[in-house]
């Protein structure tokens, strides 16, 4: 069973490639969004240096459990462990765009936003949420974060409050026609032949891991590449004691204990783990 700690060793090991120039099947990727999903698929599942697309698929099918798209996350669910959303930015501070899906600390089986499919893939309720999020420079990678969402998101019950707020709201405003939606909000019937439908969708933004936690991390200019990864120490020591063995005796990766403000509340902290590969 993969994990985030074989994954950062694999990138480790593999850091130094075209973004763009990743495959997607037979298919060379259409952007560089669609060739670093492709590469962290591939990292989890160790298939970076496959070349035969039939055991690619076969282990592939192994580590993953769910594989989404842009309208449906998460990207990818390992089985029995962690949901992976991956974000490409092409500036290294550029605010991370969630679109219409708040920030999630965890990702729960009960969530509206996600398909039949993703719910029934395996039996879950709730399931840790990683966010990769890798800075994509003329097609090569230069950063990638590897955060998890209970580091940097609150619960979810502060964003559905704002959430379920506005769509209350709007089913207010008198004399228009409203749909039952995911969204915001849908307005039917608009103009006076009934033929304009107005569609109130949420854009969700989260600032980007350099700025959040500038104070337990700098980033430095100087290097190539950046790799860093941060998880509550709970999280850490509940991976697998080989795995652990394993980073720490990598001498070129830096593991610190540190303390990260609570998401939920600022002024408590929370044990953490951070690690990071620079070269």
């Amino acid at each position: 069973m993969s994990n985030i700690l074989k994954a950062f060793i694999n990138i480790v090991n593999n850091y130094h490639v075209s973004i763009e120039s990743m495959k997607q099947g037979n298919n060379r990727a259409n952007n560089m969004g669609e060739g670093l999903e492709t590469y962290i698929k591939n990292i989890f599942a160790e298939t970076t240096e496959e070349k035969d697309e039939q055991k690619i698929l076969e282990k592939l099918s192994k580590i993953y459990s769910y594989q989404g798209n842009k309208n449906n996350p998460p990207d990818l669910m390992l089985k029995n462990s962690d949901a992976i959303e991956i974000k490409k930015i092409e500036s290294k501070n550029r605010a991370i765009a969630l679109n219409s899906s708040y920030p999630k600390a965890k990702l729960y089986a009960n969530s509206p936003m996600i398909t039949t499919t993703c719910r029934d893939c395996e039996e879950w309720r709730v399931k840790d949420m990683l966010y990769a999020i890798g800075h994509v420079n003329q097609s090569v990678l230069k950063t990638l974060w590897l955060v998890y969402g209970d580091c940097f998101c609150a619960n979810k019950e502060i964003y559905e409050r704002i959430k379920n707020t506005i769509s209350v709201r709007i089913t207010t405003i008198s004399d228009v026609e409203f749909t039952q939606t995911k969204e915001l909000g849908k307005v039917k019937k608009v103009d006076p032949l009934g033929i304009t439908d107005l569609r109130i969708r949420g854009m969700w933004h989260i600032d980007n891991p350099n700025k959040t936690f500038k104070y337990i991390y700098s980033y430095d200019d100087t290097k190539d590449f950046q790799l860093i990864c941060l998880m509550k120490k709970e999280k850490y020591a509940s991976l697998l004691n080989d795995d652990r063995k394993l980073i720490e005796s990598i001498k070129n990766i830096e593991i610190t204990d540190i303390k990260i403000k609570n998401p939920n509340n600022p002024v408590q902290l929370i044990d953490a783990k951070l690690l990071v590969f620079k070269v």
